[in-house]
């Protein structure tokens, strides 16, 4: 705003929860409060870094949590989920969506001057298709966002049924439920969706593997999905990120893991292959088209050692 005020942007059609946002932010310096009744009316008017999101648990027509993911790393500012006070697993879920977390109705001063305390800077985010850019440091494991509200402890129920305990990262099963979700955006909304497989021959260690998952997470966007598939194998599915950019992401990781020197159970270095298939392409109809492309060229990767095979 010309004014030199950061805004506040609260999306819903409920004036009661506009007007309580207004209130708490009356005398919070700096700040106004901007109402707007749809998120495609945000996406057209975007705010500017530096801005706060706050999206209404209880719009109508929209999945909160969907929207989170959808509008995480297209907008430079950090959301907010407004929710029913009691809902215990509102704060992890938020999170997991691409949320900077969740604000309890009715909205407290003290609870927005915190969560805007926290907020005064743009969330960073990397633009498709720009890998090449180094990657933000300090990625965590997945589940160090999974906490409780109330005691900001990990929650281990959301922890035990989505994360592979060996390497933090996604477990099959999660996978398999974001394979779908993924698929269906991208089909929806038109944009290119990526999926990597990426893996070694052998075994390694706890620790091996754990090293092995801060690497991908530090090559990794907040928006990208990473997961365990077996037990010397990962998928990735990267969402608006075409072959290209897949590319630059693997050889990084590839070329990361040869620089720390990572090696097998046996002590032989540990040489990556990666196979990689985007869509839209003729060829992908369904999820599972996208997958087996993709786990044909990670098959080609290994019996050939070509490194990174992409597909179509």
């Amino acid at each position: 705003m010309g004014d030199g005020l950061r805004t506040v942007r609260v999306v819903s059609t409920d004036e009661s929860l506009v007007a309580n946002a207004r209130a708490a932010c009356a005398n919070l310096e700096g700040w106004s409060v901007d109402s707007i009744d749809t998120v495609e009316a945000l996406q057209q008017r975007p705010p500017v870094p530096g801005d706060v999101i706050l999206l209404d648990a209880w719009l109508r027509g929209e999945n909160v949590y969907e929207t989170c993911r959808r509008l995480t790393g297209t907008l430079r500012c950090r959301m907010f989920v407004v929710t029913g006070v009691g809902n215990k697993l509102a704060e992890p879920i938020a999170r997991f969506a691409g949320a900077t977390g969740v604000l309890a109705r009715p909205i407290t001063r003290s609870a927005l001057g915190d969560a805007l305390g926290a907020s005064a800077g743009p969330r960073p985010a990397l633009p498709t298709q720009q890998r090449s850019e180094a990657p933000a440091a300090g990625r965590e494991l997945p589940e160090a966002l999974l906490v409780d509200i109330r005691s900001g402890e990990r929650d281990q129920r959301l922890a035990s049924a989505v994360c592979d305990p060996e390497t933090g990262l996604f477990n099959y099963g999660f996978l398999n439920f974001k394979l779908d979700e993924e698929f269906k955006r991208a089909k929806r909304f038109g944009h290119p969706l990526s999926c990597v497989m990426l893996g070694f021959e052998g075994q390694a260690d706890a620790a091996t593997l754990r090293e092995l998952a801060g690497i991908f997470l530090s090559a990794s966007r907040d928006t990208d999905v990473l997961g365990r598939f077996d037990e010397s194998s990962f998928l990735f599915l990267l969402p608006n990120t075409g072959p290209d950019g897949a590319r630059v992401m693997a050889e990084r990781v590839r070329e990361q893991a040869e620089r720390q020197g990572l090696r097998d159970l046996v002590g032989d270095p540990m040489d990556l292959s990666v196979g990689i298939h985007s869509c839209p392409n003729p060829s992908v109809r369904r999820k599972e088209d996208l997958f087996a492309a993709t786990r044909d060229a990670y098959n080609t990767a290994v019996a050939t050692g070509a490194g990174v095979v992409t597909a179509g």
